[in-house]
C-alpha cells in the first residue's frame, strides 16, 4: 500500500514547508495543491478575464499543467488573495480533483498539501495532519517571507488578507476547509520550524507503522 501524507491547513501555518521537508525525508513526490488554485487564477488575469467567471475559470483549471508553473509569481500576495475567490468555485474545484488524485496515486506514495486534501483529495491517506496557527502569527510569517523576497510587507494589510481567507476558506460550500475527522492536528504557532518539523515527523512515522 502507497504511503500517502495529507497536509492540510489555512494559509501561512507553515503546512507548506512541512510537507516538503516530509516528501524529502520519505523520498515522496510533493505536490502544493494550492498552486493549481493560483495558475488558475493567474491565467484568468493574464487573459484579461474576471476572477468570478466560472466557465473561464473551469477551462483554465482544465488545461493546466504541473510541470509549467512560475511559483515565483504565483506565490506572490496579490496571487493568493485572487486563488482564494476560484478556490470558493465547486466546478473549478470539482476540474482538479482528478489531477490531484492522480499525483497521489503513484505507487510509492506522495506528500500533498491543501485545504481539503485529508477531507475530499485523499481521505484515505496514511496520516494525515492539520497544521494551524495564530492569525497574527501566521501573518508575521508572510509579512518576513516577502520582506525577504523584495516586496512589500504591511503587517496590518496581511493580516486582515489572512482573516478574510480563512473566512471565505472556511465558509465556502464546496470543500471548506476544515481537519478532517481522523486528522491529527498540529499547532505551531510557538514552535519554530525545527520543533514543527519534529512534531510533523512523529505523526507521519507513527501513522506509517499503524496505517494511521
Amino acid at each position: 500500500m502507497s504511503f500517502v501524507i495529507a497536509i492540510d491547513g489555512p494559509a501561512a501555518s507553515g503546512k507548506g514547508t512541512l510537507a516538503r521537508r516530509l516528501a524529502a525525508h520519505f523520498g515522496l513526490p510533493h505536490l502544493d495543491t494550492g498552486l493549481l488554485y493560483r495558475a488558475t487564477a493567474c491565467a484568468l488575469l493574464d487573459e484579461g478575464l474576471r476572477l468570478d467567471d466560472v466557465e473561464a475559470a473551469v477551462a483554465a483549471a482544465r488545461s493546466l499543467s504541473l510541470v509549467d508553473f512560475d511559483e515565483s509569481r504565483l506565490r506572490a500576495r496579490d496571487m493568493g488573495e485572487a486563488a482564494s475567490v476560484v478556490a470558493a468555485m465547486p466546478a473549478v474545484r470539482a476540474a482538479l480533483i482528478d489531477m490531484q488524485r492522480g499525483f497521489a496515486s503513484r505507487p510509492e506514495g506522495a506528500v500533498l498539501d491543501g485545504r481539503d486534501i485529508g477531507t475530499v483529495i485523499c481521505p484515505d491517506a496514511t496520516v494525515k495532519i492539520f497544521v494551524t496557527a495564530a492569525p497574527e502569527t501566521r501573518a508575521q510569517r508572510r509579512a518576513l517571507e516577502l520582506a525577504r523576497a523584495g516586496e512589500a510587507a504591511d503587517y496590518a494589510a496581511i493580516l486582515e488578507d489572512v482573516r478574510k481567507r480563512d473566512a471565505r476558506d472556511s465558509a465556502r460550500s464546496a470543500a471548506p476547509l476544515k481537519p478532517a475527522a481522523d486528522a491529527v492536528t498540529l499547532d505551531t504557532t510557538d514552535l519554530d520550524i525545527e520543533e514543527a518539523f519534529a512534531a510533523a515527523l512523529a505523526i507521519a512515522e507513527k501513522g506509517r507503522v499503524t496505517g494511521r
